[in-house]
């Protein structure tokens, strides 16, 4: 995965959040610091005889900048099989994904988009298509967002490798060996045994050069220093209660007042909790005749259904920054 090759990445430099910051773009007036090749040196494959590519990229938007792409491309002797665009006029940033479909190696792609990426400014992404996402699960007690990321792993529904799941219980160790998934648990009973977790989320994200880490509802609020580290790949799930419903047992309190519709958001980790840009919504109609333990089980339905998506998205390269919102190339 080589993006922009004049960029450098650090924890400072990403802290606003976003995917890598060569995937979503963070800052309505810069290009956000990229990947360097090195650290993309370690994923992805160089490509070969009929390779199918992944671009993304944002920046300035300015006439040609399709003309110019297209171009890139030609020179590339590819061909586009999938175009998406956009252009933000809260921003005045423009977003595209394509996919090539290219016999050339990866270096050869990337010196025909090279004088385009820089001529126009852009923060871009080049990666193979359905390369699975190097991916760190954290959970707590609840398996259901687990369960339903693992399942579709399997099946062949979602890219991503999970090389380890992490958690604060031993809840799920079963359910982790069920799918042959190496299974770690670390009580957070303290500030101490709080730092020992996150030192660890750090070691496995440099270890297995993780590219997303999942908040499979995982109950622990992260340290903003851990969120900063994160920026830009790490995915929280929660009801849609929130702020309305916060603390515990939300279904319960639902319940109380009636609601008419529960669901489930989501987002990008940052530090203001449950505020990051948000990926993906679902909401599903319910009634008086729900009891606490009925809503709790749609919710939950939708939790897993939501973060599932949300995940396919990253994957894909779906998912691109405006500021605070997120850009959904379906």
């Amino acid at each position: 995965m080589v993006t922009h090759p004049n960029a450098s990445r650090d924890a400072a430099s990403v802290a606003t959040g976003g995917r890598y910051p060569e995937r979503m773009q963070t800052d309505s007036a810069a290009p956000a610091p990229a990947r360097t090749p090195a650290d993309a040196a370690s994923g992805g494959s160089d490509g070969g005889p009929g390779n199918h590519w992944t671009l993304t990229f944002a920046c300035p938007d300015l006439p040609g900048i399709v003309h110019a792409v297209s171009g890139a491309v030609v020179q590339a002797r590819g061909n586009i099989t999938e175009s998406q665009q956009f252009s933000s006029a809260d921003t005045g940033r423009f977003f595209m994904r394509l996919q090539v479909q290219s016999p050339v190696t990866r270096d050869e792609f990337e010196a025909a988009l090279l004088p385009v990426t820089e001529h126009y400014g852009m923060t871009w992404r080049l990666d193979v298509v359905g390369r699975p996402l190097r991916t760190l699960l954290l959970a707590s007690t609840a398996g259901h967002c687990v369960n339903d990321l693992l399942f579709r792993q399997r099946a062949g529904q979602l890219a991503i490798d999970v090389p380890l799941i992490l958690s604060n219980h031993a809840t799920l160790q079963d359910l982790a060996g069920f799918y042959g998934v190496p299974f770690e648990s670390r009580a957070v009973t303290s500030p101490e045994t709080k730092r020992a977790f996150e030192d660890r989320v750090v070691e496995v994200v440099e270890e297995h050069d993780i590219e997303l880490v999942v908040l499979a509802r995982y109950m622990q609020i992260l340290s903003p220093e851990l969120c900063a580290r994160l920026a830009g790949r790490a995915i929280n799930i929660h009801h849609s209660f929130l702020p309305g419903f916060k603390g515990a047992n939300p279904y319960k309190q639902a319940h109380a007042r009636g609601v008419k519709l529960i669901g489930a958001t989501a987002h990008f980790v940052t530090s203001d909790l449950d505020e990051g840009p948000i990926i993906e919504q679902n909401v599903v109609r319910v009634d008086h005749s729900h009891s606490p333990a009925q809503l709790v089980a749609i919710g939950q339905d939708e939790e897993s259904r939501t973060l599932t998506q949300a995940v396919k998205w990253f994957a894909e390269d779906r998912v691109l920054l405006d500021g605070a919102r997120t850009i959904i190339f379906h």
